[in-house]
């Protein structure tokens, strides 16, 4: 079988390619259709061999766009070969793409005698893509609608699961949820998800944080309220409050590479992320993105973007990855649609979900290691050179990563805060029987009506033996009693 597309360019040119979602491929067939991972294409509908114009065309025909393929193939399209068939069909939508997306990626103008003509077309077609505001290229008639710029820019698929989740409107969802509840169980359900979350953002770095050092991680949570505007001196104050070694506070974005690894030697390295200097340069795209995208996009895409967009950049030698997660709340802030302290605890929900979180990470990570040269020297120093092309981290594909972010935030509301409500109502209801009964010490009273709850209604042997000095047995049975009734009540209702 015979690649064409954006699979024959790659293959063709030799260019740095991350795996295609697709292949395009001669097959035996009457038409051009997605058959599994493979867009089947008929021998009389393939672009011929070694015209590497109409292998463009093709592809950003029926592939859609690869800005990280794209920014590599335009050098190797000669200016007049392109000019010549534009000015053939100044009216054609890939042509006028093609034009455009050369004249960017080589910094040169077209010399063209005629103006492009038809109706103006984005550059991502909304049906297929996630798309951000349009920016409207007047000379090709082109809206550049990208989550980004054509100097970083994410691409999200409009998959069938990210539709219906952007459909169920979770933020507003949120608010509403927590507007029917009392005012004293949102502030308890709000103190809830700071403590959780926090707790939980820790513990997916294998991590349990001293009292410290989860304070400093609370209170960088509630500055998320403040929705300041993302720069490098923001950045680094974060930075500095979360890291309690002040010999690893960054002053600035980082200027040595550094990794990830999880063993010895070059095999344990897992993840690269860019130089330094293309590191600094993204980041400043990145933040652009964030900052602009809080009127222009759906908050969680622009969450989801922003807070993979700067793990995968690891823009600080420590710290990197609490940040991230603050960042899917800072973006929600900033977009106003978490008001009033309000937090979703996405984080709780990624620890439940840690593996799909670690194989979301994966999905950049993994495939880009390929593109560095790994030199184990000794213990202390590893050796690393980057072998590919600046696209590879300035164009990526955020589809799994908007996914899983969507689906932590519906599972942020539907399990873990909803739980935590229910939970908190039933343990009120508990606490006002027994103090109806019982005269037992408020804390004493506490930590046995919350072991209760945990273990179906009942206390073992041995925290009966605990509390036997402080509280009678006739107390203990009642607690074990009025647990069971209001669990059973809750039951029934059901």
């Amino acid at each position: 079988m015979t690649s064409v597309g954006y699979t024959y360019l790659a293959e063709t040119l030799g260019l740095d390619a991350l795996p295609l979602k697709r292949v395009a491929q001669v097959m035996p067939a009457t038409r051009i259709h997605l058959a599994g991972n493979v867009l089947a294409v008929p021998a009389g509908m393939a672009p011929s061999d070694g015209n590497l114009l109409e292998q463009l065309l093709f592809a950003l025909k029926h592939e859609g766009i690869n800005l990280s393929l794209l920014a590599q193939v335009m050098p190797h399209i000669p200016a007049e070969q392109l000019t010549a068939r534009f000015e053939e069909t100044p009216s054609g939508i890939y042509l006028r793409k093609a034009c455009f997306l050369w004249e960017a990626f080589n910094n040169t103008t077209l010399a063209t005698k005629k103006p492009a003509r038809g109706r103006v077309e984005p550059l991502f077609d909304p049906a297929r893509y996630v798309t951000g505001e349009p920016q409207r290229v007047q000379r090709w008639r082109i809206d550049f609608n990208g989550l980004g710029n054509l100097n970083w820019c994410a691409t999200v698929e409009r998959t069938e699961k990210i539709s219906a989740l952007l459909n169920e409107n979770i933020l507003l969802r949120a608010q509403e949820f927590m507007a029917t509840l009392p005012e004293a169980m949102i502030d308890r359900a709000i103190q809830w998800a700071y403590l959780h979350e926090t707790r939980s953002s820790f513990a997916i770095e294998k991590e349990t944080p001293s009292p410290d050092k989860a304070e400093r991680f609370m209170q960088l949570l509630k500055q998320a309220q403040d929705g300041r505007p993302l720069s490098e001196d923001y950045f680094v104050g974060l930075q500095n409050n979360i890291i309690s070694n002040v010999l690893d506070h960054a002053a600035a974005f980082r200027h040595e590479q550094n990794h990830l690894s999880n063993g010895r030697g070059a095999l344990g390295v897992t993840y690269v992320p860019p130089p330094p200097e293309l590191c600094r340069e993204l980041m400043v795209e990145l933040m652009r993105f964030a900052n602009d995208s809080a009127q222009h996009t759906e908050p969680l895409v622009a969450a989801a973007i922003t807070s993979f967009g700067f793990v995968f950049l690891h823009p600080f030698m420590d710290g990197n990855g609490r940040l991230s997660r603050f960042l899917i709340h800072q973006t929600l802030c900033r977009a106003g649609v978490l008001k009033n302290g309000l937090l979703l605890p996405v984080s709780v929900a990624m620890q439940h979900e840690e593996a799909r979180y670690l194989a979301t990470l994966q999905s950049f990570s993994r495939p880009i290691r390929d593109f560095w040269a790994v030199k184990w020297i000794d213990a202390d120093m590893i050796e690393l050179t980057f072998k590919g092309s600046s696209a590879l981290y300035r164009y990526w594909d955020a589809t799994a990563c908007v996914e899983f972010t969507l689906d932590m935030a519906k599972r942020a509301l539907e399990v873990e805060l909803r739980e935590e409500t229910v939970f908190l109502a039933r343990y009120d209801r508990i606490i006002r029987l027994i103090n109806a009964q019982y005269d037992v010490r408020g804390s004493d009273l506490s930590k046995l009506v919350i072991m209760c709850l945990d273990n179906q209604g009942q206390l073992s042997l041995n925290r009966r033996k605990q509390f036997r000095y402080v509280v009678s047995d006739d107390a203990l049975s009642f607690i074990e009693a009025s647990t069971q009734q209001v669990l059973e009540d809750a039951s029934g209702s059901t």
